[in-house]
């Protein structure tokens, strides 16, 4: 274990030097995705193109729009279209750099999981003359960086977020705020992704599966090991990032642990419940996983999915619309 976070510490430099990053991420990530991701990511990120591919039956969470009523009355129930994507995709980053996300018990915190994250995505979809936007969020959305391509452009989000000012004791994060705000800034339709680790008051659940209804947005929720749960480690001083409240544990005590990890599944069973009702997709980033790991099991889920889902669809479409034999 020792080994692998020294190895992970060498492939993400300190945060400050976005160039320096960047190569790094290009180097040491970018290299081992390259074919897995960009090329296929058409079957990855439905795009919005024009040109009608196939008919399909209707499933929890198809965006109601795409319904095709002439075909839904002569089968007795919905379907729904189908089109070839655009090759030109817009990618957005949501960001969520509250205090919490400073957290991290490992090399890393979330925070740098984070810049780490999106400067892959970022630079994966940029290359190729995709656009690539963002909002960033401490106490509030304070930054804006419209939708444009090229390396440089990836370069400013990094040196963005590596220049936060420090958000300690700023105050609950509320992620509707930035949700919100997502929805007047991002007029076309678009790739979304929400990097948080959801640590906000309820409310935003409605606010994101609002975001759903327009956009392809998949939730990148970061979290650390020991938000899960405690080692026995005898008293520690715990402090709320968010708040700046204090509370002195002893960690010695089994009942607490115990009740402390109670309380842990209670909030990750709720947050799942919230996502999945959202109706998006959800990457998980813990401070002590590999990245392009992480990423690659989330690329071939959705690509299993794709091809159940497509597969489905066509053993039940109509008889003009089946494949040959």
């Amino acid at each position: 274990m020792a080994r692998k976070a020294e190895e992970a510490a060498t492939a993400l430099p300190e945060d400050g030097n976005a160039e320096a990053l960047l190569q790094r991420l290009e180097w040491t990530v970018l290299r081992r995705l390259d074919g897995v991701l960009q090329g296929d990511y058409r079957t990855l990120m439905r795009g919005s193109g024009l040109d009608l591919a196939d008919l399909r039956e209707y499933q929890h969470h198809d965006d109601v729009r795409h319904i095709d009523w002439n075909v839904t009355a002569r089968q007795q129930q919905p379907y729904v279209r189908q089109f070839t994507e655009d090759r030109e995709l817009s990618a957005w980053f949501l960001v969520d750099l509250s205090a919490s996300v400073d957290f991290g018990s490992n090399v890393f915190t979330k925070r740098r999981i984070a810049r780490a994250f999106v400067g892959v995505l970022a630079r994966l979809f940029s290359r190729h003359g995709n656009r690539v936007g963002a909002l960033l969020y401490g106490s509030r959305v304070d930054t804006v960086l419209p939708a444009r391509s090229g390396r440089r452009h990836v370069l400013e989000l990094l040196q963005r977020m590596a220049g936060r000012p420090d958000m300690a004791a700023s105050g609950a994060t509320d992620l509707s705020d930035l949700l919100v705000a997502a929805q007047r800034h991002i007029r076309r339709r678009s790739t979304v992704f929400v990097v948080s680790d959801f640590i906000s008051p309820p409310g935003w659940e409605r606010a994101l599966g609002q975001l759903t209804l327009r956009h392809e947005v998949t939730a990148v929720r970061l979290y650390d090991a020991l938000e899960m749960e405690l080692p026995d480690i005898g008293l520690v001083t715990m402090r709320d990032a968010e708040t700046g409240e204090q509370v002195l544990v002893d960690t010695h005590n089994a009942g607490f642990r115990k009740r402390f990890k109670a309380a842990a599944e209670r909030r990750e069973t709720e947050l799942r419940a919230s996502l999945a009702r959202a109706g998006v997709d959800t990457l998980e980033l813990a401070t002590n996983d590999d990245l392009v790991e992480s990423i690659l099991r989330f690329s071939d889920l959705k690509k299993q999915r794709s091809r159940l889902a497509n597969g489905s669809a066509r053993s039940r479409a109509p008889s003009h619309l089946r494949p040959a034999a």
